[in-house]
């Protein structure tokens, strides 16, 4: 068993390098050595015999899993670096311990709860969208909003060709001029409460995640960030369907 082949992108998502698609992304781009050799998507290796380089560096499989929980504030993009020399997120996690990378993504105007980890499997679980990991968002719109808008929202709005899935939307507060809704969805498109609301012509001012699966955002100030619990962890595994137990 220990001589036993595994798909490379496999490997680097348990070694921690990514998630399983972002390591695609890196085969596809070159950026991955089998023994020296360039990868190609499909590739399998044995992990006790070869050699996998990232962009030059050796890889070596994970000891320990790290998860994060990060409150993110607007202004920042989730990325681990930028050639335009934004704010990244990284920025905020330089003090974790060891090389962690952002489970999802909030866009650069969005804020609240972001996940990190060396955990490719639970980083691809909670991202994958037949997993149907639920997300809150706490949203705040404009003008004012309708029943019949709720209801489309709820149902499902064509989003780049594709009808959304079926959301929870609750109205928090309604002032005039401006409603805050709390949104539950279970899957995790681009942008996709910002064009949802677009869909159905609201504009949104605020867009805050509060929790992901059971596990919330709570009272952690912006910027800051927590270990994550071993039950919490647990929690998010059970939400996945995730069979692998703790390690």
């Amino acid at each position: 068993m220990a001589d036993a082949k595994v798909r490379l992108q496999k490997y680097l998502a348990e070694c921690g390098v990514a998630s399983r698609r972002k390591s695609e992304e890196l085969i596809s781009e070159g950026k991955v050595r089998v023994n020296g050799k360039p990868a190609a998507i499909g590739d399998k290796i044995t992990p006790n015999k070869d050699t996998v380089t990232v962009s030059g560096k050796k890889i070596v499989k994970q000891k320990q899993y790290t998860y994060v929980l990060l409150h993110k504030p607007r202004g920042f993009i989730t990325t681990m670096s930028d050639e335009m020399d934004r704010k990244c997120v990284a920025e905020l996690i330089k003090d974790v311990p060891g090389r962690v990378y952002p489970v999802g993504r909030l866009d650069r105007e969005s804020e609240g709860m972001l996940l990190f980890t060396n955990d490719g499997e639970f980083a691809n679980a909670m991202t994958h969208p037949t997993k149907h990991v639920p997300k809150t968002y706490r949203v705040t719109v404009r003008p004012s909003v309708s029943e019949e808008q709720l209801i489309k929202m709820s149902t499902g709005v064509e989003i780049d060709g594709r009808m959304t899935a079926p959301a929870q939307i609750h109205v928090i507060t309604k002032q005039e001029g401006r409603v805050v809704l709390e949104i539950i969805i279970y899957e995790g498109r681009n942008r996709q409460i910002r064009k949802m609301c677009e869909a159905v012509g609201l504009e949104v001012a605020r867009l805050k995640r509060t929790a992901i699966g059971s596990v919330k955002l709570g009272m952690l100030k912006q910027g800051s960030w927590r270990y994550l619990t071993e039950e919490e962890v647990r929690k998010l595994m059970l939400a996945a369907d995730m069979d692998r137990k703790m390690k």
